[in-house]
């Protein structure tokens, strides 16, 4: 809380910082060319770039992973645009931290000193908070850089996303995280105790998030290791990282979305491997086989039954077996699901079958198909000149079945692949029989 609000100003540099203060500290960029990875936004071409280029900073959003400089990039903005920059947390701010902030922004802007207000983790406060920048970022008393690893879709109003322009920050990819290590040795004066496989395992590790590369970094220097360690020496080492993965956040959704149109696009390879990325980082096993199971009935349908089946087998035996044995019967209906002809035929049809009872619902069947369980229901016609249809050749009478004022509808078209095929074929049979018989 000490540094809750931290107004440095951008014309006094940051004091360096000590070395005894965190790798990740002493590795903060000093500038915005320094900033690796993000070339597409700080570059010359890139809009942040093109902003500080032309010193009118317009409110911004900072979307990313965690590690990949959003902070150091808020802090550098102001101090490229002559800002004054203030600095607060969702995570510990409320609205009496906010009134205070935009006071002092008021009072400052009088005397000719813009504010930069950088708040971290701003998916953090709730709709009313958030309506409460909408005022101050419209009248320019501070111009706004919020930081998320949440998608602002999502988790911002409206109102203050259309007032702020969404940069999208990419996690740091290989030959950033190779830097970033460069950039560590050369500060210390000391070479990673890691063989070249070694060494390329450790920026796997990081998946993208510099901030966790530089902590493995720093605990690998802080040990005396007198030969180069391999990758089983590193990670007996190192504590494994676990994925990024968040239940109830975008990432979950990213995941089963990737699966379900893998699967979708026959790919068992790439099903496979989302599959795999949701149950190493915890994700409840039935919840993925609910949505594998769905999968069977709306994209396979009746081109292959067994896909249905197979789900539902995969159900048992995780149920008796339990994890980690019983993934496998869910890797079983996953790799089936992929490799099944496919077919939407069946969910089209539901959903222009639910569509048309919903603007029909009230009409009556025609009488011939309705029982007459009493005298007056015989009385009136119920069930007169009913055909049985296993009374007449190939079991099918051509009979009319849909309400007097509605014409015969095709819901269900099916595809000329799998199972499908031959029920196609069945269906024709019986389109010509009924024309012949009426």
């Amino acid at each position: 809380m000490a540094d809750l609000f931290n107004d440095t100003l951008p014309d006094t540099p940051e004091p360096a910082a000590a070395d005894t203060a965190p790798l990740a500290d002493r590795l903060r960029p000093a500038s915005l060319s320094e900033i690796i990875g993000q070339n597409h936004l700080t570059g010359p071409d890139g809009a942040i770039g093109r902003m500080v280029a032309a010193n009118r900073l317009s409110s911004i959003i900072l979307w990313g992973p965690p590690g990949t400089g959003k902070t150091s990039m808020a802090r550098l903005l102001g101090a490229a645009t002559g800002m004054r920059f203030v600095a607060i947390s969702a995570v510990f701010s409320g609205v009496a931290d906010l009134k205070k902030v935009f006071a002092d922004a008021e009072r400052m802007g009088g005397a000719g000193q813009k504010t930069l207000l950088f708040v971290d983790e701003i998916h953090r406060f709730n709709r009313a908070q958030q309506d409460g920048f909408l005022p101050y970022v419209e009248r320019g008393t501070v111009v706004l850089v919020g930081a998320t690893t949440e998608n602002p879709s999502f988790e911002l109003n409206a109102a203050l996303l259309s007032r702020a322009q969404v940069m999208i920050l990419r996690r740091l990819d290989e030959p950033a995280l190779g830097e970033l290590i460069a950039r560590a040795e050369t500060l210390t004066g000391r070479t990673l105790p890691l063989d070249d496989n070694a060494r390329a395992a450790l920026i796997a590790s990081a998946d993208g998030d510099g901030r966790f590369l530089l902590n493995q970094v720093e605990t690998l220097l802080s040990v005396t290791i007198d030969a180069p360690l391999d990758p089983a020496g590193l990670a007996a080492l190192l504590q494994r990282r676990m994925p990024v993965y968040d239940k109830d956040r975008e990432g979950h959704y990213n995941l089963i979305s990737a699966l379900h149109k893998a699967m979708r696009g026959s790919d068992p390879q790439a099903s496979l491997y989302y599959l795999a990325r949701m149950l190493v980082a915890g994700e409840e096993p039935l919840y993925v086989l609910r949505r594998i199971t769905r999968f069977a009935s709306e994209d396979i349908g009746l081109a292959d039954p067994q896909a249905l089946v197979q789900c539902l087998a995969a159900k048992d035996a995780y149920s008796f077996l339990g994890s980690p044995e019983g993934e496998l019967a869910i890797v079983h209906a996953c790799l089936y699901c992929a490799t099944a002809p496919k077919s939407n035929a069946a969910y089209k049809a539901q959903k222009a079958a639910w569509a048309s009872a919903r603007e029909t619902g009230s009409l009556m069947p025609p009488s011939n198909i309705l029982n007459a369980p009493t005298k007056l229901m015989k009385d009136i016609g119920y069930g007169k000149d009913y055909a049985y249809d296993h009374d007449r050749a190939e079991g099918f009478s051509g009979s009319n079945y849909w309400p007097d004022d509605m014409p015969p509808h095709h819901f269900y078209q099916p595809v000329e692949r799998g199972f499908e095929a031959r029920i196609a074929e069945r269906m024709r049979g019986w389109e010509g029989l009924r024309d012949t018989r009426r």
